[in-house]
């Protein structure tokens, strides 16, 4: 079936189960209503087989890479085996690295721990705060919001011909935004980097739960995803790519498990011989029920069909769009236009409304939780705002009372796990309030605004 018929009718792929889809909540106005989770850009809720997994394994928890034992061995073996899901999951070329990490901020905080001295790291002002942060060793250079995936293209190329060929350089750029969902051309910027001797690094964090991604087809360096934006959030999150300059760095920490070989000196110091695999970067007691609960959403997707997922993500993507086009005083931030392909992930302000008094009014009055704020990405949220982008403000904190206009937006996102009947309560509740108003009287405390009591 191509995924043009798949589109055509998005029943073909029901909500993948995850766990809270039963859970009741209060509302301010009286009574209870099912959640309606729509924040799976900050944590996606994890998928019933990845709890059920975890769940009959945890019972045989034990040491990995350490124990002589039963459990010890029976951990280890899952522990690598899903390091070769991963790698299945991402397509990874045969001599790829799957590292175990925190999560995306983890993972890129690592590579960039591991990058070689004089790098120049080149990264747009869009990125969220995980990739735009990290690289606080290197030169960095920041560039600024395009507007076109070509014009990102564009942008890239002009600032690599503008580099030092000679010395060793880094791009980093996502798969999709964390604030507007729109798909980069990841390939094409892959291109531009290697053709000016650069490597590329792929945020994944809101693409890889979206769609396919692999590192083959798009070439790219390294790839970075945390799982619990991918419905496995057990604290653990992936740096996968290439090994060269993983195994040439310092290990990102120092411990056991990272080394391979620690002998005393005569002078009373210690030489140590450091792994060159993965483990090099893994030092401790790996965090295995987080790994294997990766691996067990990356087979969940891969059988569900990305081609069915995807197609159904679309039909809630239209739905909600069409919805909030309806409303005059909605207007939805968008880089590369309002036909740019995108996963999930929506941004919007509502004309009249602090966005914090928004999203606490969708939450209280019809259980809908949502997101508000500056969402990690304070540069690129500012820009399509109309504000300074380098303005200071807190990550999701409003900075203005209820009924005031603040330079915060309403960030709703969506993936394989929710419901028709979510979307709709979203687009019906957010048509509501413009119209009618809240029902309910909002303060500001401790920085956020709550239902007055």
């Amino acid at each position: 079936m191509s995924v043009s018929t798949l589109a055509a009718d998005p029943y073909v792929c029901a909500p993948l189960p995850v766990l809270g889809r039963d859970v009741s909540v209060p509302l301010v106005t009286g009574g209870t209503v099912t959640y309606a989770a729509l924040d799976y850009a900050a944590s996606a809720p994890a998928l019933q087989r990845v709890w059920d997994d975890v769940a009959a394994y945890a019972p045989y928890y034990g040491s990995v890479h350490r124990g002589a034992g039963y459990l010890s061995q029976l951990s280890t073996d899952l522990f690598e085996n899903a390091r070769r899901t991963v790698a299945k999951f991402l397509d990874c070329r045969e001599a790829d690295q799957v590292i175990f990490t925190r999560s995306t901020t983890d993972s890129l905080n690592l590579l960039a721990a591991a990058l070689p001295a004089d790098c120049q790291v080149l990264v747009f002002e869009t990125e969220h705060h995980a990739s735009l942060l990290p690289w606080r060793d290197a030169r960095v250079t920041v560039l600024d919001a395009p507007r076109t995936p070509q014009g990102a293209v564009r942008a890239l190329e002009r600032a690599l011909a503008d580099r030092d060929p000679h010395g060793p350089a880094l791009v980093c750029v996502t798969g999709a935004s964390n604030v507007t969902g729109e798909l980069w051309p990841v390939r094409e910027l892959a291109a531009a980097a290697h053709a000016h001797g650069a490597r590329i690094v792929l945020d994944a964090a809101q693409l890889a739960p979206h769609h396919p991604v692999s590192v083959a087809d798009l070439d790219v360096d390294w790839v970075a995803f945390s799982g619990h934006k991918l419905y496995a959030p057990f604290g653990s999150g992936v740096l996968a790519g290439r090994a060269d300059w993983l195994r040439a760095a310092e290990p990102y920490l120092a411990g056991g498990g990272a080394s391979r070989r620690v002998t005393r000196r005569t002078d009373g110091g210690v030489d140590v011989d450091w792994h060159e695999t993965a483990a090099r970067h893994e030092a401790g007691s790996p965090n295995v029920i987080g790994a294997y609960s990766i691996a067990s959403a990356c087979k969940a997707l891969t059988e569900a069909g990305f081609d069915a997922l995807v197609a159904r993500e679309r039909y809630l993507i239209r739905k909600v769009r069409e919805g909030l086009a309806e409303i005059p005083e909605v207007r939805v931030l968008s880089l590369f236009g309002d036909d740019a392909p995108r996963v999930g992930v929506l941004s919007f302000v509502v004309e009249g409304w602090n966005s914090s008094h928004f999203a606490a009014a969708l939450s209280a009055e019809y259980g809908i939780g949502v997101r508000d704020g500056l969402f990690c990405a304070h540069p690129l949220v500012r820009t399509l705002l109309g504000g300074d982008p380098g303005t200071q403000g807190e990550c999701g904190a409003p900075e203005a009372a209820p009924g005031e206009r603040s330079l915060n937006a309403i960030r709703v996102s969506f993936g394989a796990g929710t419901p028709d009947e979510h979307v709709e309560r979203f687009v019906r509740a957010v048509a509501e309030l413009v119209r009618h108003g809240a029902r309910w009287t909002y303060r500001t405390q401790d920085g956020r605004c709550v239902p007055a009591v």
